[in-house]
């Protein structure tokens, strides 16, 4: 099944270029040629090529689908981008694929990447959504500074995974199935001991995730996977 993404379909029935050119050019999809469609918030439709023209692709709607949700909880991943981006692109393309609702970049102290171009990790999650068949896009945010983030309003239970040896749970023992969750993971040089303290003064438990020490992008996938599993036990 190919699953093209068209955010407006709903309001403007064309796909985007780009989307347009695949069906078109790839493909070799004409007129009356039938396509599934995600919108990228929640719902599937399944249209009728009407004008296969790639930079003006029409279509006629001819069904809506609502995907019912894939799992229960928000799961937001709060992570300091690696000075490798393509290590991020790949935690994005794996995490949307597995399931995740929010992902966020951190600006920290020990980060070695200050910036982002978040539209082509945008384009990544879209890629991502489309192969693993989801109708929900999830939301890809920018840099955002440590101190500023750790006081934003969420609804849930708010973890710090660090690799000091300090006090701390294991997330498999510390997150509650089926609740709201988000998860800080640290940059290559881990969170530094104030950004530890500054985030259990916000109200978040400092948590460890396996025995092992992982890579930044190793350890927001697990997390994230981890969620998944700990949701699935009966």
């Amino acid at each position: 099944m190919n699953l093209f993404f068209a955010p407006q379909i709903a309001e403007n029935p064309l796909l985007p270029e780009q989307e347009a050119r695949h069906a078109l050019n790839v493909l070799r999809l004409g007129a009356g040629g039938e396509i599934d469609i995600a919108d990228g918030k929640g719902r599937f439709y399944r249209a009728i090529i009407l004008e296969p023209n790639p930079k003006r692709c029409k279509l006629e709607i001819i069904s809506i689908e609502e995907q019912k949700p894939l799992w229960d909880n928000k799961i937001e991943i709060a992570v300091a981008p690696t000075k490798n981006i393509d290590r991020m692109e790949w935690f994005v393309e794996k995490a949307v694929e597995i399931g995740i609702d929010s992902v966020v970049f951190l600006a920290c102290r020990y980060s070695e990447r200050k910036e982002i171009k978040i539209e082509r990790l945008q384009k990544v999650a879209i890629a991502a959504m489309k192969q693993s068949l989801k109708a929900t896009l999830p939301e890809i945010g920018g840099m955002i500074d440590f101190k500023t983030f750790i006081h934003s309003e969420f609804d849930g239970q708010k973890f710090i995974a660090h690799c000091y040896p300090l006090d701390k749970e294991l997330l498999t023992t510390a997150y509650w199935k089926n609740e709201n969750v988000r998860i800080l993971i640290g940059p290559e040089g881990d969170f530094s001991e104030e950004e530890i303290a500054l985030a259990n003064e916000a109200g978040y438990t400092a948590i460890s995730l396996c025995n092992s020490r992982l890579r930044t992008e190793t350890a927001a996938l697990f997390a994230c996977h981890s969620i998944h599993i700990l949701n699935m036990v009966k």
